[in-house]
């Protein structure tokens, strides 16, 4: 009893160390998912326009929700930055984001990469697209719907149902074309596996050189990368026999994934947290996502990183992204329906 009442001292009063650090002046307290090395320009940039210190703790998005929450009131968080639609909705429905009002951010991110309640806002974007074998697909898929044609039996690869990739892609489906079609979609593309879901994107386009796949599906990033850097299993002349197709040009446009963040719900340094996310939407940050991560601006009109340019230029779906996040529970219900693992 006495070893317990000990513990409970010291995590109380690291909780009300961190608090108190937390509202130190010029410094935020980022709590991110996003993985990359590239991002540390973002943070040091920011640190020497502003003097503002950041602080950040790393880990998986759905850990970092759950430490929020479990921190409550109490929590050092100012901002949650994370990947995909699902994830910052997840964030949201889970209470650790609050509303805010900012006329830069309304102003540079469209409606449509924002939450409707200013809980979330997108600062980066992918486009998921088909990929195929140019020597062995003669005819590819012009859209999503087409994946599902029995045409293409045996010859799709994709990631797994657990992914949220996966996840927002058929919310979108559903959005755009409806549940029942959207389930007939998803079973002729089980149908057309040419293997178990399996590995991350990369690992799809990996499927490509191997022969395991001739059509296969991946966010842009991933292959604008092996552009600009030697990646494993994907050499310059692998990558020659790679085509891509920007799905639905003539429907909805392209499928776009979202990276963004928000305010923590107790955010201690609120005004730095704001400054910082319109930092984010700045022209400045904006090629940097691109030049550093691949990435497409979520601001319209900044330009692109060479290696991103190289892809080309298309349409990308304007679905409101909010909307198609209140899809997920029925996509999930989907995927188990139609066997897709």
């Amino acid at each position: 009893m006495k070893t317990n009442t000990c513990a409970r001292l010291i995590l109380a009063s690291t909780v009300a160390v961190l608090a108190t650090n937390a509202l130190a002046e010029g410094e935020l307290n980022l709590y991110s998912s996003r993985h990359y090395d590239t991002d540390e320009r973002l943070y040091s940039d920011f640190t020497d326009m502003t003097g503002i210190t950041i602080n950040r703790i790393e880990g998986k998005a759905d850990e970092l929700i759950a430490r929020m929450q479990a921190e409550g009131a109490n929590s050092p968080a100012d901002i949650l930055l994370t990947v995909d639609t699902s994830r910052l909705e997840r964030a949201k429905d889970a209470g650790v984001l609050q509303s805010i009002d900012s006329d830069v951010l309304e102003a540079r991110i469209p409606a449509s990469l924002q939450d409707a309640d200013n809980q979330w806002f997108g600062f980066s974007q992918r486009a998921r697209i088909i990929f195929y074998d140019k020597t062995d697909v003669t005819n590819p898929p012009m859209d999503y719907v087409s994946l599902a044609d029995p045409a293409y039996q045996g010859q799709v690869c994709h990631r797994s149902s657990s992914n949220v990739y996966s996840q927002t892609l058929l919310s979108a489906v559903i959005e755009n074309h409806g549940a029942e079609a959207a389930k007939n979609w998803a079973q002729g593309v089980v149908d057309n596996f040419a293997r178990a879901p399996q590995g991350g994107d990369t690992d799809q386009l990996r499927g490509l050189v191997s022969g395991e796949c001739d059509i296969s599906i991946s966010n842009t990033y991933y292959f604008a990368r092996a552009i600009r850097k030697d990646v494993d299993g994907l050499d310059p002349e692998a990558m020659d026999n790679i085509g891509w197709i920007f799905p639905a040009q003539n429907a909805e446009g392209a499928h776009m994934n979202l990276s963004g963040g928000g305010v923590a719900s107790h955010a201690p340094n609120k005004d730095n947290a704001i400054k910082f996310m319109e930092y984010l939407a700045s022209d400045q940050a904006q090629q940097y996502f691109s030049a550093g991560n691949d990435e497409y601006p979520a601001v319209p009109g900044v330009g692109l990183s060479a290696s991103v340019a190289a892809l080309g230029l298309f349409r990308p779906d304007a679905v409101d992204l909010s909307a198609v996040a209140k899809n997920l529970p029925a996509a999930q219900q989907i995927f188990n329906e139609v066997g897709w693992e």
